[in-house]
């Protein structure tokens, strides 16, 4: 993944289109952590800010899965991409 510079989360417009580029490449950036315990991530679809992320593998029932979404996932790709709000799983 390139090294991308972006301005802090305070500091962007909330109403940024996002990027699918540097999602998908935030997804790819994620996914060996994710795999490496048995699941897997997929986009699912971006709408107003909202990104939906299917959760595989291990992840299907795992009653951590929404805490390595909210506290995990969701807290990298915010980070990472501007315009996006919340990141759900589907």
């Amino acid at each position: 993944m390139a090294n991308i510079n972006l301005p802090e989360v305070k500091d962007r417009d909330p109403n940024a289109e996002i990027d699918m580029d540097i999602l998908n490449d935030t997804i790819e950036y994620i996914r060996p952590a994710v795999q490496a315990d048995g699941g897997d991530i997929k986009l699912s679809s971006v709408s107003e800010g909202v990104v939906n992320i299917e959760m595989l593998g291990a992840c299907q029932g795992c009653p951590l899965s929404i805490a390595t979404l909210k506290s995990g996932i969701e807290r990298i790709i915010k980070d990472k991409v501007p315009g996006v709000i919340e990141v759900i799983a589907t």
